[in-house]
Order: C-alpha cells, then structure tokens, then sequence
C-alpha cells in the first residue's frame, strides 16, 4: 500500500480511462486497508482508487510499479480478489495513505463482482505498456494557477467533450431519420396526386375502360392506399368535413362488406380505411361521427351498437332475419356451437359471429349453456315443443 500516492483522480494529458469497477476493497497484503469500499480505475498510465462516500479520497498507483498479478477465486463468505504484486518504492514517490509496509503485495476485493474483466483488462494494459509509448505530462506544481486549471479540465472538459459529441453525433442521427422521413412524405403527396389524377380521368372516362374495369382498377389503388382522401385541410372542420367523410366511406365500404356477409366490425373499418388513407389517418372519433351521418344521407350503410356495446357497420339491405335464421341452421345442423366453432364456418371475427349467436338467442331460437368449458348454443326444442 506504499506504492499509492495522493491523487486527485482526474486523468492526466494521454491517459485515458480503460475500466472502472464499484464495490471494490484495498488489502494491504492480507490485512484489511483503512480505506472503505470505493471505486478502482485502470488507466492506460495508472491504477487508481476512490472512496465511494468522500471523494476527496484519492489515491493512485503507477502501472509500471506492478511485477505481476493473479486472481485469487472467491470462497464461502469471500470475495474474488487480484493479487498485484509490485516492485520496491521508488525514493521519489510522492506522499499517500501509506509511509511504509511490510508486504509487497496488495490485493483488490471486489464485492459487486466485474473480477475477470477487470482482470482481463489490466492483462491487456500491462501487455501493451501503452504508458512507455505515450508518457503523461510532467506533475505541475499547486503553485502555477494557470497551468493546474489546464490540468483539471482535461479531466472535466475532456468528459464534457466526449458528452458534447455524443449528442451532436444523436442530433445528426435524428435529422437524418427526418429527412428520409420527409422525403418519403413528398413521394406519397406525389402518389396521392397521381391517383387523384388517375381517379379523374376514370370519372370522365368516353368509353374506353369498362365498368368493370374502372370497378377493378379503384381497388387497385384502394389495396395501394393512395385513394383520394377527404381531409380537414380540404373541407375544414365540424359537420362538413363528417359528411364529406360519410359519402367517401358510403362508396368505399360497399364492396368490402358484401365480400363480409354484409357487416363489419367498427375496428375492422377503422383499419382498413386508415390503410387505404396512405399518410391522412382518420381518428377514431372522426370515424364514428361519420359513420353516425350514414342514415341521415341515405347511404347504403349504418352504424348499429349491440346490446354488448359493439358497433359495426353493415349494410342497410342487410337482413337481420336472414342473419338469424342461418345462425339456426348451422346449430341446428351441428348440434351446437360456439363463437369460435361458428366463426370458423362463416370465415367471420368471433365477435361478430357472437353477436349473431347472441341475437338467435335473443329472439328465442337459441339457448345457451354457460360452463366452465365456454358459452356454447344449442337449439331451442322448447319452442317446437
């Protein structure tokens, strides 16, 4: 422990920190140093300690003092420590918490584990002997103000520096990730454009695309999501911009629910128009508002909210008793069912195919049977009875 001096822990000119470990305990030899526990620091140039509570405690240790080093492996109730074995003091060595010692060894107790790569560290360094290729500038005396400044701020600065960078190096990553950002919004305006273009053409159309075509090719850019989307910027705000909103919806959602059976789920809706809507999504209010004007304009759709409280949309030809009845054949032709069961069957959501049980159920077709199994429906004999 004599070979430690008074430090005041900042790294020198060419020093550079390699590790830094917490938890770890000074030995002089095989006795316990009057030091607490503390953080080590290996530098390409030093070993140095710190008390973790009084940072005013600082001590720091020459590589070139080490002969040779071990790890000593940890045992019931003891630490892994590092037995660095060191060289004679040298007379010029400047004063620390030791004058002399009996032992030519000292040992690192480390409490919170980091042993082997601390270790593997200090191999590296003691191999490299980076000190002896770039030395450290001279100590400077207390007494030059000008130059002791120099030297506590390449320690502050220098951590100050690399933090500075850091965010500079973070600031450009994310500009970088906006522009690409912004590029990709200019192409999509582009898109939207040629669609809008494309869409006019197809309404002006004399006579050389077929209906069927002009159907198709709407779907096209439907599945693209690059349709013609109505926005507030186009049709402002409030009861406008709802109804705008209804009759673009009316035409788009026609063909999607008699693909469905004639109804879907209001989540459902709500990602298939925001997939299509490209870069203008729709909010989920913005969407039930539009869908609640869907009667009042006379579409084709509706909005209806079952008992449970979910809402979907379905079309105004769809028949409600049609619905019921085909529930009642598939029970009836299997015996029973559950959501999930008939979900399969139908190609439906459960939710939706539930709701249709539900509503069997309801006007008195079904019953159920509520076990720890599941809710399963059986046909109603009592009303054949």
């Amino acid at each position: 422990m004599d070979r430690f001096s008074w430090s005041n822990g900042l790294l020198e000119i060419n020093e550079t920190l390699v590790i830094q470990q917490r938890g770890v305990r000074l030995y002089d030899g095989d006795d316990k140093a009057k030091l607490d526990v503390g953080v080590a620091l290996l530098s390409t140039h030093r070993l140095i300690w710190r008390d973790v509570k009084n940072h005013e405690c600082c001590i720091a240790m020459p590589l070139s003092q080490i002969l040779l080093f071990e790890e000593q492996a940890a045992g019931i109730g003891k630490s892994a420590k590092i037995v660095i074995h060191l060289q004679e003091t040298p007379a010029n060595k400047e004063p620390g918490p030791y004058q002399n010692s009996k032992y030519s060894f000292i040992k690192l107790s480390f409490k919170e584990h980091g042993q082997i790569e601390f270790h593997r560290r200090l191999t590296e360094e003691m191999t490299q002997k980076r000190w002896e290729s770039t030395p450290v500038s001279q100590p400077i005396s207390a007494g030059t103000s000008s130059q002791a400044g120099r030297t506590r701020a390449v320690g502050i600065v220098g951590i100050e520096r690399k933090i500075e960078e850091k965010r500079k190096e973070t600031d450009k990553n994310i500009c970088e990730a906006f522009e690409d950002l912004s590029k990709l919004m200019v192409k999509a305006k582009e898109m939207v454009e040629l669609s809008r273009s494309i869409a006019n053409k197809i309404k002006d159309k004399q006579g050389d695309i077929s209906e069927d075509e002009t159907i198709r090719f709407k779907s096209y850019l439907l599945s693209m999501g690059i349709a013609n989307p109505v926005t507030r910027e186009t049709y402002g705000t409030g009861t406008h911009y709802h109804m705008q909103l209804a009759k673009q919806l009316g035409d788009m959602l026609q063909a999607p629910l008699e693909e469905r059976g004639g109804m879907m789920a209001l989540t459902e809706v709500y990602c298939l128009v925001n997939r299509a809507r490209g870069m203008e999504l729709l909010s989920p209010e913005d969407l039930v508002n539009a869908c609640k004007m869907f009667e009042s304009l006379k579409l084709p759709l509706r909005l209806r909210v079952f008992d449970s409280g979910v809402m979907v949309v379905q079309l105004q030809s769809h028949s409600e008793e049609e619905m019921i009845a085909s529930a009642l054949d598939y029970v009836t032709d299997k015996g029973s069912l559950t959501a999930e069961e008939f979900a399969k069957l139908l190609g439906l959501s459960v939710l939706l195919s539930k709701e249709r049980l539900l509503l069997a159920e309801k006007v008195g077709h079904l019953c159920r049977d509520d076990s720890v199994e599941g809710l399963r429906f059986y046909p109603n004999l009592f009303l054949n009875a």
